[in-house]
Order: C-alpha cells, then structure tokens, then sequence
C-alpha cells in the first residue's frame, strides 16, 4: 500500500507556490506510506545545451565541490551545482552520457536519480514531512509535480527504492500497487541492456518504458502497449516536462481521484490528499477508468537517445 499525488498548475502566477500547495498532499499519504517518500518537481529549465542531472549519495558528507571541479577536468565542461541535503543537482554543458559513463568509472557509488531539462527528483528513507523538511519541498518553485509515499511490500526500504523512477529525459514514474511479472520482466529487459539499481517492481515497468521509449514509442504508445505486458494492480502517475499522465490496469482495483479547477488539476491515492488545495471544494471531482489514459501536457513525445 502506498501514497502517490500529483499536482500540474494551469495559471503561471501560481507556480512561486507549487511546492507549498503540494507539501500537505505528500503529507496526508503518511499512512499510506511511513517508510519513505519522494517527489519529482519540474520547473527553471536550463538553455537547450545543457542539461540537469539529479545526483544522491549515501554519504551525508560527500563533497560536491570536488566532484565539480573534477568533472570540469575531466570532461571540459561547466559545471553549476545545487546541494540538497545528501542530493545535488547538476547544471552542466556535459554530454549526459559522457557524464554518466565518467561517474560510473569514478563514482560508482552516487546513484543518478533522474535527468533533463527540467525536472530535479528528491527521495529519502523516512517519513513524508520530514522528506519534505529535509529537501525544502514547501519553498520550491516550479509547473508540476508528483509524489510518492512508500510502505515497502516488494523489497527492501531503501533510498534507491523509494519513488519516483526516471524512465527517461524528464520523465519518471510514480506507482500504487504490485507487479506479478516483474521478475520474467527484468530478466527481458536486462537481456535488451536495461540497467537495474534495486529489487523493486516500479523500477522494472519504469525500466519497461524506458525501453519502449528508447525504441521511438510516444509516451501515450508505451502506456498503452503496458496494459498487455504489465501483469499486475496498479496506479501509474507519470512526469513529463510538461505535464503528467494517468493510468489504471484494466481491473482498477488501486484507489485513485482526479480533480480539476480553473487553476490546477491535481491526482493522489485518496481525495484527502485534493481536499487542501484552494478550490478543491469546488472542483470537478471523478475517478479514473480503468485502461483510460489522462494526461495533462503532451503525452505523444518522443524521447531520443542519450547524447
């Protein structure tokens, strides 16, 4: 059982306080998830040379400036960094897969949590309001965002198994429910060169688009073509750079509400985490189909390949 909430803002004067209109719906999934949380929150995307890059460490001490300066060596690049408690991201004019095949010959212990021109992913073992405490969520800025809060069924509490999952250039999953196929699955998808960092089963469907996209699906063709190859109960919440999807398997036994008002439209597990946002009393209120994708922003992109 787990927690999940999404919140894409209509209006751009609203966007200085999207992290503190989000904060209280990552908040109310507590219960739904006390192990861990995290969120995916897109906005300041850099110029199209560059790229950002969401690093973690297990190290609370790690030292960034020295990775920085090596990474400006080493490749030749600029290099601007912004430190969150034990994440940092990177704004760099790198090739993205020069720097992840540099980090995985000097740094194999950070983990890259997600990348693109927007989005920045923070995720950390713990309870909900002390993930958000932890990573400032209430002052951030920014488009939309989603969230998960975790109670761990499948696999290990860990950092690296706690959501959301990149599944390619500013785009990650969020999910509630479970996979029966994820081990035949994996063993498929590592055979195709899908790397994996956990156990658990959102990291193989998020593996699974990954592949899907990098074969030149649109993001809407791979939520479609999940339906047949995805055996399992499940709520998806996927980010894209600009908006988010939804979708339910086809039994659509996992809880799940949309809203939407002139200002925002928002999605969780439960309505509770919807009811604190201004207007939610008078927002238009259903619960998604089963096999019915909705999306909000241009779910038929294409992601190209790693530069």
């Amino acid at each position: 059982m787990c927690g999940i909430a999404g919140l894409y803002l209509k209006k751009p004067e609203l966007r200085s306080q999207l992290g503190k209109m989000f904060e209280p719906m990552l908040i109310e999934m507590t219960d739904r998830g006390p192990d861990s949380a995290g969120f995916a929150i897109y906005g300041d995307p850099v110029a199209d040379d560059r790229i950002k890059v969401t690093l973690a460490s297990d190290d609370e001490n790690f030292d960034w400036k020295a990775l920085d300066a090596a990474l400006e060596k080493s490749l030749g690049c600029d290099v601007q960094t912004k430190v969150l408690a034990n994440h940092a991201v990177l704004d760099t004019d790198a090739g993205e897969r020069d720097l992840r095949n540099w980090l995985g010959e000097n740094h194999p212990e950070l983990r890259i949590v997600g990348s693109g021109h927007t989005v920045e992913i923070f995720k950390q073992v713990g309870l909900p309001r002390d993930v958000a405490d932890q990573f400032g969520l209430g002052g951030m800025q920014g488009s939309h965002i989603i969230g998960h809060t975790r109670m761990a069924t499948e696999s290990a509490v860990t950092t690296a198994g706690s959501h959301p999952f990149a599944t390619g250039q500013d785009l990650c999953l969020v999910h509630n429910g479970s996979l029966s196929n994820h081990n035949r699955l994996r063993r498929q998808l590592q055979r195709e060169g899908i790397e994996f960092q956990t156990e658990n089963d959102t990291e193989v469907a998020a593996g699974y688009m990954t592949w899907q996209l990098r074969n030149g699906l649109t993001l809407r063709e791979v939520l479609t073509a999940s339906l047949a190859d995805l055996d399992g109960f499940y709520t998806f919440c996927v980010g894209t750079a600009d908006g988010f999807a939804v979708l339910r398997d086809p039994i659509a036994c996992k809880h799940a509400v949309l809203a939407e008002t002139d200002d925002w439209v928002a999605m969780a597990t439960e309505y509770r985490a919807i009811a604190p946002l201004p207007g939610a009393d008078t927002a238009r209120i259903w619960e998604p189909a089963p096999s019915k994708i909705y999306a909000w922003g241009d779910a038929d992109i294409r992601v190209g390949q790693v530069q």
